[in-house]
């Protein structure tokens, strides 16, 4: 009897392993057949803009070119990455890496400053520069450029590209790296010179302050880098900007703070009234999208480091996740709300905006996937918010008609439906990693 009960328990465990492996490689087929037919294909070769170079990035909800298409460094730089990434998921199809090729040389041709160097921040379409004229160029855009140009050479070992990535990780390090308090100034002027904050500056302006987004994304763009280019100063930077996201910039609650001073004492405006709070938020919230984004950089950068048994990343990582789970996740039907506030009097986060923007979604889906595998008996069952939030994007944020990804959830903003399905903002970057990265992992390929 004992023998046969034990044979029961066995059966029954290969069932449910089956179970999950099935539901693993469905989702996979799910996720891909949504990068070849309501993605990728939407965009490509179509956005090649095959007058001026680069990407046309401004389309209709239905996916028809609209306005004055001004050149933004951060798009360039992620359709490139994305074609690149593109051209090595998918080698038969050979337009991609050609896609990625003509946004190389917009980048190079035209967005790089051959007087001062670095990269402008926007050009017109032709490529003339209107960039900000008291910041025209930022580090945030100069990572993404890096992020590109590191993808672009593992795809096509193209050294020009390489090359560049080099020159731009060298500007960065004598223009805007803080070589006392360490990180790096995200305001540039054209010559590189950091905008120092003074009594002039509205007090809802992010001119002069750290932040937390271009540092995150530094971290991501010294991660692609060091993976083609093993620079022991690189290296040095990427453990740097590891470091003071993990120690410095993420709270014991778990989220991280938006913006600094150049020492990294945090602005906040917690001590003030809740309508100066308000109009202060885009200084000081919490963002959970980049919470769960953050949790995967960080970890991401632990390994192209190769740091070993790194307990502490992996911690405050899951932290994150966490925080934002507990706190600005829809237990109804799924996804993480856009803002959350600790008000003084409120022993609670409030939510102060409970839109679901399409960005932190993507992202959600490729760390609670990640989540799951590194701890699958969680009590906040990781691998379950996974299946919901992608039946969320099914139902709310794909675009099973036209393509691509609306930019806030339809139960939230419905408005969103026919609305610019692309902008300067808004390209195929989060949206495609986060659905490649998920379907390599359920396919057991991570």
């Amino acid at each position: 009897m004992r023998t046969k009960l034990l044979s029961v328990a066995i059966l029954l465990s290969s069932v449910a392993i089956a179970q999950t492996k099935q539901q693993r490689l469905q989702t996979a087929d799910e996720m891909e057949r949504s990068i070849k037919t309501e993605l990728l294909n939407k965009w490509y070769p179509q956005c090649v803009d095959s007058t001026y170079g680069g990407f046309i990035t401004t389309y209709t909800y239905d996916f028809k070119p609209t306005g004055a298409q001004d050149k933004f460094i951060v798009t360039q730089a992620r359709h490139t990455w994305s074609t690149a990434k593109a051209s090595e998921l998918y080698p038969d199809i050979s337009y991609y890496i050609k896609c990625s090729e003509n946004g190389f040389h917009f980048l190079r041709d035209v967005m790089w400053d051959k007087t001062f160097g670095g990269f402008y921040n926007l050009v017109t379409r032709e490529g003339k520069d209107k960039s900000n004229a008291q910041a025209p160029k930022e580090a945030y855009g100069n990572a993404f450029a890096i992020y590109a140009l590191a993808a672009y050479y593992h795809a096509s070992r193209d050294t020009a590209a390489l090359n560049l990535a080099k020159k731009a990780f060298m500007w960065l390090e004598k223009h805007s790296h803080d070589a006392k308090y360490k990180g790096y100034y995200q305001h540039l002027q054209r010559n590189g010179t950091p905008l120092i904050r003074g009594a002039s500056v509205p007090s809802t302006s992010d001119h002069g302050y750290k932040d937390q987004n271009s540092s995150i994304h530094l971290l991501e763009a010294f991660t692609a880098l060091y993976t083609v280019w093993p620079d022991p100063l690189l290296r040095e930077r990427l453990y740097e900007m590891l470091l003071l996201i993990r120690d410095t910039m993420v709270t014991e609650k778990g989220n991280l703070v938006l913006f600094f001073q150049p020492n990294w004492s945090p602005v906040s405006f917690r001590d003030s009234s809740h309508p100066y709070i308000l109009s202060h938020r885009n200084l000081d919230h919490v963002s959970f999208g980049h919470d769960v984004e953050t949790a995967f950089l960080m970890q991401e950068a632990s390994e192209a480091l190769g740091l070993r048994n790194d307990t502490l990343t992996l911690r405050t990582g899951k932290r994150m996740v966490d925080h934002a789970l507990r706190n600005g996740w829809d237990e109804t039907i799924g996804g993480f709300y856009d803002e959350g506030y600790y008000f003084k009097d409120s022993p609670v986060i409030s939510i102060i905006k409970d839109s679901k923007n399409w960005w932190a979604q993507a992202e959600g889906l490729n760390t609670l996937l990640i989540m799951s595998d590194l701890y699958p008996n969680d009590p906040l069952h990781y691998f379950d918010k996974f299946t919901l939030l992608w039946k969320y994007a099914q139902t709310y944020l794909i675009d099973d008609t036209y393509g691509d990804w609306y930019e806030e959830g339809l139960d939230k903003e419905p408005n969103r439906k026919t609305a610019l399905k692309g902008h300067i903002w808004k390209a195929t970057y989060h949206q495609f990693r986060a659905l490649m990265n998920c379907t390599d992992r359920l396919k057991g390929l991570r």
